[in-house]
């Protein structure tokens, strides 16, 4: 049975100390791997660049894209000015991110976005989002647990009739690691899972296509064995094979 290619945009690490300060390493955490495959998927990494024509090229390449977590989004893509408690911001990243979804989007490769990737995938699209949880009224979960990475934190409401519901076909608990949060949600997207104290924790593409973000780390979930998380990454390998 063929398998589709699943594109993994990456990120950038900066060496904060030992022989290279400063240092620039293209990353991704393991566990985005180890997630495409176990849900039957051909992982691969793609790294940040900033020329638009080989970005292009690079996701003709794949059936697929999960968008990663990492850094803050600068602000400023979304028409907001840095708030005092914005953290650290890498705008190259922003800008190959953006450029690659809408990419993908125009060649209907199914979306994935995860953590920050959840929350570019809303900018990308014209939304925007909260600089810091302390700026929502009237939340009181922890939102960025102290606990093992795959331990769940707290409980998310999904709604019926959504394609998030048909995967997980009720609601669950997460594991949860962020501080920043979708404020105003993009054109022709709808708002698929809340948490208790209402901050949005997935979204989706209104219509046939498969574009999702989530707020948490199932990734980090399914490589320590979790059989429900796992299910996000299936979801996306089924819809990848089907543009393969």
């Amino acid at each position: 049975m063929k398998k589709p290619l699943i594109g993994i945009l990456g990120s950038i690490q900066i060496d904060q100390g030992g022989m290279f300060p400063g240092y620039e390493r293209a990353y991704v955490n393991n566990d985005y791997i180890i997630s495409i495959v176990k849900a039957g998927g051909i992982p691969i990494i793609i790294p940040v660049i900033e020329d638009e024509e080989l970005i292009k090229e690079q996701i003709k390449r794949v059936d697929g894209i999960v968008v990663s977590g990492g850094y803050d989004v600068n602000p400023l893509s979304y028409g907001d000015e840095p708030h005092e408690k914005l953290g650290f911001i890498y705008p190259k990243r922003d800008k190959f991110d953006i450029y690659a979804i809408k990419t993908a989007y125009e060649l209907d490769k199914p979306i994935l976005g995860i953590c920050r990737g959840h929350q570019i995938l809303n900018v990308a699209f014209g939304g925007n989002l909260y600089q810091d949880m302390s700026l929502i009224d009237g939340v009181y979960i922890k939102h960025t647990q102290q606990s093992q990475p795959w331990s769940v934190g707290h409980s998310v409401h999904i709604k019926k009739g959504t394609k998030l519901y048909d995967i997980f076909k009720g609601n669950i608990v997460t594991n949860s690691f962020h501080h920043q949060a979708i404020k105003d949600v993009a054109r022709d997207f709808i708002v698929s899972a809340v948490s208790k104290d209402g901050v949005i924790e997935a979204i989706e593409k209104d219509g046939d296509a498969f574009v999702m973000g989530i707020q948490w780390h199932p990734e980090m979930m399914t490589a320590a064995e979790d059989e429900n998380m796992v299910k996000l990454f299936k979801k996306l390998v089924e819809e990848s094979l089907k543009k393969g």
